[in-house]
């Protein structure tokens, strides 16, 4: 009788050891959708698979209030590092790696962004837009989004623009994850109505999920949606309507989501797993058993199950990380994409950026068919990355 007694013991101290581990690290926000796995759908036999490799960063050379000189060393090593590793690898398009610098506004210096849109007119990147606020206002968002943008077109040609009201165009990452003021204690934002306010000003989709284990993770994973705006609510894009073949724009903002789960290969304690949520650094490597993870996520829109979206991120400015991000895990990274993702019969490998990540869904739910490849500028062009003189920029103005 001891012994059950014990064991029972045993086992509910177990069970509360297993909670309190899933609160502290907000899995219950989301592990209702992750038992479900709705997003799944099984691809038509026989066809062929396309996978779309998308690497966004939350790009901060100012990351930890750094001398300047760090700064600069920080976004040059980028410029350097970069082309040679992608230098061996081009997709079934012929297309080379391609990463998606979200810049931060309140970060700018010219000098940095010039060195990025020098990979961007390599083919090798293309820059968005990250912001970090806290207890904002509409007027104070609108204003930075407005400055910010146009001084990306005015001075680096890095943005599209609106071909009738010139309007810069422009994909979004939220910093500090909290999306439409989505922290359960208001930090990191403070505008309720945002994803409005983002449309308005011209962006066209969001990238900041997933967030795990931040509590401003939503209960929709492994999904791309489009997040109708609550006006007197936060944390809008908690769900939303998916995105599928036929379908017609729902909401305010599309939401383009990362992999979200658990890894299979790794285990706190030896026994706990630990969240899958495509985050890139020096100690969670893009290893074959984390790739294939992400692709067995099977992200798609609905009604394509064929078209598989990877997008995964990295904050990739930090030192400690660089390794990783611009060295030999990346590296070996690349090569198990194009050995098993990228034969021409099963699998089809397109590196894309986060702009031609949302053409090709957009494609997808036009119910076009074909390469996907072909789609990376169907509905947003990309921007030209051409030397802007003080003449150029002043007539653009005007």
């Amino acid at each position: 009788m001891g012994l059950l007694v014990f064991l029972m013991v045993g086992v509910l101290l177990a069970g509360f050891g297993v909670a309190m581990f899933m609160r502290k690290r907000n899995i219950h926000l989301w592990l209702a959708s992750y038992l479900r796995q709705d997003w799944r759908a099984r691809p038509p036999p026989g066809k062929t698979r396309h996978l779309m490799f998308c690497f966004v960063d939350h790009y901060e050379p100012m990351w930890a209030r750094p001398t300047y000189a760090t700064e600069c060393a920080r976004v040059q090593r980028w410029r350097d590092e970069y082309p040679k590793l992608c230098a061996p690898f081009k997709d079934a398009d012929g297309r080379s790696p391609i990463h998606s610098f979200f810049y931060p506004e309140e970060e700018y210096r010219p000098e940095h962004l010039d060195k990025l849109v020098e990979l961007c007119r390599m083919g090798l990147g293309e820059i968005e837009i990250h912001l970090h606020h806290e207890d904002d206002t509409e007027a104070g968002l609108r204003e930075k989004l407005k400055r910010f943008t146009q001084m990306l077109v005015d001075r680096h040609d890095a943005l599209p623009v609106h071909p009738e009201t010139k309007q810069p165009l422009w994909s979004f990452i939220h910093g500090n994850w909290a999306l439409d003021n989505s922290h359960p204690e208001g930090l990191g934002c403070g505008v309720d109505h945002e994803l409005v306010i983002l449309c308005e000003e011209g962006c066209y989709a969001d990238y900041t999920l997933p967030a795990a284990p931040d509590p401003c993770q939503t209960r929709t994973i492994n999904q791309i949606y489009y997040a109708k705006d609550q006006p007197h609510g936060r944390k809008s894009h908690d769900s939303g309507t998916r995105v599928q073949v036929g379908g017609t724009p729902e909401g305010d903002l599309m939401i383009l989501q990362g992999p979200l789960g658990f890894m299979k290969h790794s285990r706190k304690w030896g026994l706990l797993p630990r969240i899958e949520n495509g985050d890139v650094r020096v100690n969670q490597k893009p290893t074959p058993e984390r790739i294939d993870d992400w692709v067995s996520t099977g992200i798609h829109v609905a009604g394509r199950p064929e078209w598989i979206f990877v997008k995964i991120y990295t904050h990739g400015t930090q030192e400690h990380d660089m390794d990783t991000l611009l060295g030999e895990p990346m590296r070996k990274a690349y090569e198990h994409l194009h050995q098993h993702y990228n034969d021409g019969t099963d699998w089809k490998l397109h590196y894309v950026s986060a702009r031609e990540m949302y053409n090709i869904v957009k494609a997808a739910e036009a119910g076009l068919d074909g390469e996907p490849g072909q789609y990376r500028d169907h509905v947003i062009a990309r921007p030209g990355y051409q030397p802007q003189t003080a003449h150029a920029q002043e007539a653009h103005r005007a």
